[in-house]
């Protein structure tokens, strides 16, 4: 089976990757490196059933000549949340991107499997969220809900292609992801910058009070049900979220990660949300209701923090300790 990956050399890209050759899969790659890093899949390019081809999944030419014949695309190539801006990079990248794999999809008669990620649930109050919640967004001129507006539109595109030209899709939501090969900026979660800053025993920043909770998946969970998504025929037209129950606070982790580091007493700076370019939201408490996967995917996320935090961070020393001052 030939599997299409867009976003390749990102976090869940690459490590996808590499469990799908383990599998026997042919891979095919595709990513810009704009975020995602050629050293993430330095260990593939030799491999025979791997191919990787450098561009844009807004290329609709480059798109159709990479992948001449696939079974399957998985696309999690996307710009995420523009805290500091980007509004409309995030809108035109995730819209035009996805609409693109979809139109392959179509000609090439492969599935797809699409990324979504636990930020549609947006301000729904009402923890843990299941696949059928309300997506409830902010205003419109809050810039920081493009990136889940962008993701809730390219669900109703997959729906449509499903509907119209019967392109076979399944759609995981991720919820929180972190483990090797993440970025080790904000665009990789709060978990990589309070690594980040604790290896330079800088003070680690806190957006607000700290006590927003979120759930967080370790990358073996997240490949497993992407998998799982990817070859299960139960997976066609569904939603799934991909993720771990657990709900933990934002400053509860920072704590964990600093004393896992053996720091002593954490170093923590709080950052208002006017230090953010025009308004933002944040959101209470997200974690998921992961039924639906467990009884139709028979996937459960398996991997606590105590287990995957250190061996992240063991990852992210190590990069660290190659680079000194920068990651890139």
């Amino acid at each position: 089976m030939k599997v299409l990956i867009t976003g390749v050399a990102g976090f869940v890209g690459s490590n996808l990757s590499s469990e799908l050759l383990k599998k026997g899969y042919q891979v095919i790659g595709v990513d810009n490196l704009s975020q995602g890093f050629r050293r993430n899949i330095e260990s593939q390019l030799d491999h025979t059933a791997f191919k990787f081809v450098e561009g844009d999944v807004c290329n609709a030419d480059l798109l159709r000549s990479s992948a001449r014949d696939v079974d399957c695309i998985v696309h999690l190539a996307a710009f995420k949340i523009p805290r500091y801006g980007h509004a409309l990079s995030t809108l035109e990248i995730n819209s035009l991107g996805t609409k693109n794999v979809l139109e392959l999809a179509k000609d090439r008669k492969a599935k797809v499997v699409f990324s979504s990620t636990s930020d549609v649930y947006g301000k729904n109050s009402q923890p843990p969220f299941g696949e059928e919640d309300a997506l409830c967004m902010g205003q419109t001129n809050i810039k920081r809900w493009s990136y889940a507006v962008s993701k809730i539109f390219d669900e109703h595109l997959c729906f449509a292609y499903h509907e119209e030209h019967q392109v076979p899709i399944s759609i995981v939501r991720y919820f929180g992801g972190y483990g090797p090969n993440q970025n080790p900026t904000w665009w990789g979660g709060p978990q990589s910058v309070f690594i980040d800053c604790a290896l330079r025993n800088k003070p680690m920043t806190i957006h607000g009070d700290g006590k927003q909770t979120r759930s967080f998946t370790y990358i073996s969970d997240m490949v497993a049900g992407t998998i799982k998504a990817m070859e299960s025929p139960q997976a066609v037209g569904q939603v799934f979220n991909i993720g771990n129950a657990r709900e933990i606070s934002i400053l509860e982790l920072a704590e964990m990660i600093w004393s896992m580091m053996g720091k002593g007493e954490p170093k923590i700076e709080f950052v208002s949300y006017n230090k953010f370019s025009g308004k933002y939201e944040d959101v209470r408490r997200r974690f998921p209701d992961t039924a639906k996967a467990k009884r139709m995917l028979l996937f459960e996320a398996k991997i606590q923090l105590e287990e995957g935090l250190p061996r992240t961070i063991n990852w992210q020393k190590g990069l660290f300790e190659k680079s000194k001052e920068t990651y890139q």
